[in-house]
Formats: structure tokens, C-alpha cells, sequence
């Protein structure tokens, strides 16, 4: 087995490649670009992986990461995943660790169900998402780490899950499926630089963790793949989400906290969330939602320069009675959305729960929702903000937006109901209950800790 020494430069646990020493049992003569490098490093073929597209590697994976473990107090190891095909089932990854998955890499999810072990359901959840009781563990999956990141050439991670798909839409799942990426209980997390297709469910699912950056991810599935959400910082704090193209048959992106009782108990919010320079499509859904699992509260999200194209809505609020918490203080600027549903949605009845046992006076607080910026072609509905009776949906403000509505147009552009805020320079003119104050909707000129995190590329290294 080979572990390269390496001369490195730590920047917040991540170090940085200046040269190594190569022997002559190592994977083949290529050069990689190797991003966010430690001091020891291995090829996942120095582990007896084989990349031939049908040989499992689920032992080689889980033995290269148990053995680079050893050097998380000694400037942490990076695990290379080069050129080829490599099967395998899910693996848990370790703390001052990266893994990198060259350009020319493919990562494929194995279909042999066996391989992959259940695990509680989350606690702020109660439930598995699709079934009662416990839940697949996710194909790369860590909890309780520090300083983790998942990067490459952009090279692909692929979920082959047409066969999760089809037994979810036969009734024939016993537990709930397996996400592709899963990070719980953890911080100083990175996600970068790669392709994630054919998810089982969702993709990319950081939960109870802070400081998370995910940037540069193209996420694709079919849009009619079952729950296929994007990325869905839950109950995180400190999360940045940058220039990601999604195409999906869910959620872009879905915020989430919790569900129900479950998540009010649990009680861990989603805060301090920025999403800039993301493009989407998903034509049966939103391009952010908020919700509806948000029962552990969601505050303080920034989201800028968005784009979107054949989706159903830009921004939705999901909530109904039971969920109880919050979603307040949220700030969206520069949308350009193109073919759309909805421009604006929020909704106060969303209705699924875990069980029967929600609280039917839990009311959640929808508050302080602001949008500015947006430009929107050929959309059938400008609006639809339905909060809830005795619940009103308050302080909700929209200016500077233009709205082309599409030949199929609804009559009433707006549809509105128990809610409150104002509107100004809004085309065609919102609903009765967003009269025109003639106000600039606000967004943060503040600098949340996340935004200080910086990553810096290491230089090219020779692997002999």
C-alpha cells in the first residue's frame, strides 16, 4: 500500500499538495489535479479496488478509509478514486479526511439491496421518510466528523436508482431509500466539484451539522424520479450552497428542520443559510422550498442571483397545521425565472405527517419573507400565498418584480388568503392584501461565519 509523503500548508484542516514521492506500486503513471489534499494519501486500488464496472469494491472502500483514519491527528489522508468504474455499496468516511473522485471516475451505487445496512430513522423525523421504522443508510454516508470533504475533477457519483424508483412506485419498499450523500453530527464540511445522477432519493443531505459548504455540483435525474431533491441542508446551521445545476424530479433544493412533533422535540433549526448562483429545473416542483418538514424552525436564509427554467415554482413555502416552529427572516434576491407554474407560492396545507399523533394547535409562524429582483417569463400564476385560518402568514414583502404571464394564464394572476406584508413596483399588481407601499424590500449587507470560509486549490501532483 502506498501513502505519499507529502510538504504541505494547513488552511482550516485542509492541507495543501507542494510535492510527493511516488514508488513503483502505485496506480499507473497520471497526473491528478489534487484538490484539497492532506499529508498521506492512497489510491483506492492500493486497497485491492478494481474499477471494472461489476467487481464490488464495498470491502476496498471500507478498508482504505478504516486505514487512513489512523492519520486524522497527523495532517488527515486523502483517499483517490481513480479513472474506471467502481461498484460498491455504501462506506462511512472519517473525520481530517477527503475523498476525491478523479474526472475520468465513476462511483456506482450497488443494486444488490443486501449491501446495504438500515439505520435508525432520524430523530427530529420519527419515521423513515417512506416507510415506518428504520431507513437504508446512505451510499456515502459520516456522522460525528470534523473536517470532511468530498471532491474531484468533477467526477460522478451514480446512484442507479431506477430500480429504487420502481419499487417505490409499486408499493414494494419495506424501509425508506438510501440518499447518495448523507453527513450527520458534523462540522467543517465540503462538497464539491462533482456529478450526482440517478439518485435513489435524495442527493445530497447534510443533517445536525454546521458550517457546510457545497459548491459546484451538477445534480441530475429524470424529472419524473420520485423524491430526487437536490441538496436539503436540514437542521444545519451555517451553510453555503454555491453554483450548483440541478435537474430534478423534486426540489432543487429543500430546506428542511424536522417533522411534526418530532422536530418540535428535537427541536434544531435550519439558520444562517446562503444559496447564490444556483440554476434549476424541475418542472413538478419548487426551485428552493422551505418545508414542509421545517417543525425545528427556519431562519435567516439568503438566497441570490437564481435561476430557473421549466420548474413549477421559484420559492415555496411549505407548512401546514402540526408542524408548529417557524420560517422567518428570509431574503431573496436576482431571480430569473423562465416557464413557471407559480412565480410566488406559499402554502399553509400541505398536509402530510408522520403519524396521527401531531398537535393540531401547533401552528407554525410564517414571518418576515422578503423578495426584490425578479423577473419572470411565461408563467400561468404570478402568485398563490395561501396561509392559514387564525395563522396569518405576516410580513411578507415583494418589490421590484416583473411578471410575463403566458398565453394560459389564470384570470386572477393572484390568489391570496390569511396573509400580510406590502408590495411595491410589482407587475401585475399583487393581490389586495400586498397593497403598494413604495419600498425596497430588504436583504443582509451583513457577513455570516460561513462566508469567511476559504478554500484554497493545491497544485498538481504526479502519482507515479
Amino acid at each position: 500500500m502506498l501513502l505519499a509523503k507529502v510538504a504541505v500548508v494547513l488552511t482550516w484542516g485542509m492541507l495543501c499538495l507542494r510535492a510527493a514521492e511516488c514508488s513503483d506500486n502505485t496506480a499507473g503513471s497520471v497526473d491528478y489535479e489534487a484538490i484539497n489534499c492532506r499529508k498521506h494519501t492512497a489510491f483506492l486500488t492500493d486497497f485491492g479496488g478494481k474499477g471494472d464496472g461489476y467487481t464490488s469494491n464495498t470491502e476496498a472502500f471500507r478498508r482504505a478509509i478504516s486505514e487512513l483514519s489512523k492519520f486524522a491527528t497527523d495532517g488527515g489522508a486523502q483517499l483517490i478514486v481513480p479513472p474506471g468504474k467502481w461498484l460498491t455499496g455504501p462506506f462511512n468516511l472519517t473525520s481530517n479526511f477527503t475523498l476525491y473522485i478523479h474526472q475520468d471516475a465513476v462511483i456506482l451505487a450497488s443494486q444488490d439491496e443486501a449491501e446495504w445496512d438500515l439505520i435508525p430513522p432520524l430523530p427530529s423525523y420519527g419515521r423513515g421518510r417512506d416507510a415506518a421504522g428504520p431507513r437504508f443508510i446512505s451510499l456515502i454516508f459520516g456522522t460525528n466528523l470534523t473536517d470532511v470533504v468530498i471532491t474531484g475533477g468533477n467526477g460522478t457519483i451514480d446512484g442507479q436508482g431506477q430500480q429504487w424508483w420502481t419499487k417505490f412506485r409499486q408499493g414494494q419498499l419495506t424501509y425508506t431509500r438510501p440518499y447518495l450523500i448523507e453527513i450527520m453530527f458534523s462540522d467543517h464540511v465540503q462538497i464539491s466539484n462533482l456529478t450526482l445522477i440517478n439518485s435513489p432519493s435524495w442527493n445530497v443531505h447534510p443533517v445536525y451539522s454546521s458550517f457546510v459548504v457545497i459548491k459546484g455540483l451538477t445534480i441530475l435525474a429524470p424529472t419524473d424520479s420520485p423524491n430526487t431533491d437536490g441538496i436539503d441542508p436540514d437542521s444545519c446551521s451555517n451553510t453555503r450552497i454555491e453554483d450548483c445545476f440541478i435537474v430534478s424530479g423534486d426540489d432543487c433544493i429543500a430546506v428542511k428542520s424536522g417533522w411534526d412533533e418530532y422536530g418540535i422535540a428535537f427541536g434544531m433549526p435550519t439558520q444562517h443559510l446562503i444559496i447564490r448562483r444556483l440554476t434549476c429545473i424541475s418542472p413538478d416542483s419548487a426551485v428552493i422550498a422551505l418545508g414542509s418538514e421545517m417543525s425545528g424552525g427556519i431562519q435567516d436564509v439568503r438566497a441570490e442571483n437564481i435561476t430557473a427554467i421549466s420548474s413549477e415554482s421559484g420559492v415555496r413555502i411549505k407548512t401546514a397545521i402540526g408542524r408548529g416552529a417557524y420560517v422567518k427572516d428570509v431574503f431573496v434576491k436576482g431571480m430569473s425565472l423562465q416557464t413557471m407554474k407559480y412565480t410566488f407560492w406559499m402554502t399553509g396545507d400541505y398536509g402530510s405527517h408522520p403519524d396521527d399523533h401531531f398537535d393540531p394547535k401547533a401552528l407554525p409562524v410564517i414571518q418576515g419573507i422578503n423578495f426584490r429582483d425578479v423577473i419572470s417569463k411565461n408563467v400561468t400564476i404570478a402568485g398563490k400565498l395561501v396561509g392559514i385560518k387564525d395563522d396569518t402568514f405576516s410580513g411578507i414583502c415583494i418589490s421590484n418584480v416583473s411578471i410575463e404571464l403566458s398565453e394560459h394564464a389564470k384570470k386572477q394572476p393572484w390568489n391570496c388568503s390569511d396573509i400580510q406584508g406590502v408590495s411595491s413596483q410589482v407587475s401585475p399588481q399583487a393581490c389586495a392584501l400586498l397593497p403598494d407601499q413604495k419600498i425596497d424590500c430588504p436583504y443582509p449587507s451583513d457577513t455570516l461565519p460561513v462566508d469567511e470560509i476559504q478554500f484554497q486549490t493545491c497544485a498538481a501532483a504526479t502519482y507515479c
